[in-house]
């Protein structure tokens, strides 16, 4: 019976052994873990407040935009009633104009080896060229303007047919 008991008490005593050895792994295994957890609820905590950095930025770049977006929704309904204004001001001028007589083209002068409006002499590097508006002159390149296929026309004669160009 006393060696029984003796391996008995052995046998609890390496039994109690490896339970404190289990015991201190699991203490280590549990400090571990709660220093995992104390690590992510930091990283939780940065990232939930980069989140409201994030957020914030984002609103007040929203306010920012609305209030450039109604800026510029204002400069354009200025713009809108400036050019009505232009407009109603280029019509009255219009109606002004509209009774006034335009000067009738000189006729083209007796000698033709001038210009009929700068009465420049026609060479070798001055062209002359046929008005093929009203007048049926003689001008040079400077006094009259190419109007395409029809050739081209002194300025008196293109000024009757298109004043807004004046």
């Amino acid at each position: 019976l006393p060696q029984r008991l003796a391996t008995l008490a052995a046998a609890a005593q390496e039994e109690a052994r490896q339970s404190r050895r289990q015991l201190q792994a699991q203490r280590q295994e549990m400090a571990q873990l709660q220093e995992q957890l104390s690590r992510a609820r930091q990283d939780s905590e940065r990232w939930a407040s980069a989140l409201q950095r994030a957020q914030r930025e984002a609103l007040e770049r929203e306010a920012t935009r609305g209030a450039e977006q109604a800026r510029q929704q204002e400069l354009i309904r200025d713009m809108k009633g400036r050019l009505l204004e232009l407009l109603r001001e280029k019509d009255a001028l219009w109606q002004k104009t509209e009774g006034i007589d335009t000067p009738t083209p000189s006729p083209a002068p007796r000698d033709a080896g001038l210009c009929a409006r700068c009465h420049k002499d026609f060479r070798l590097l001055s062209r002359r060229y046929n008005c093929s508006r009203l007048c049926q002159g003689k001008v040079c390149h400077t006094c009259s303007v190419d109007v395409g296929k029809q050739g081209r026309c002194c300025l008196l004669c293109y000024q009757q047919r298109h004043p807004q160009a004046t």
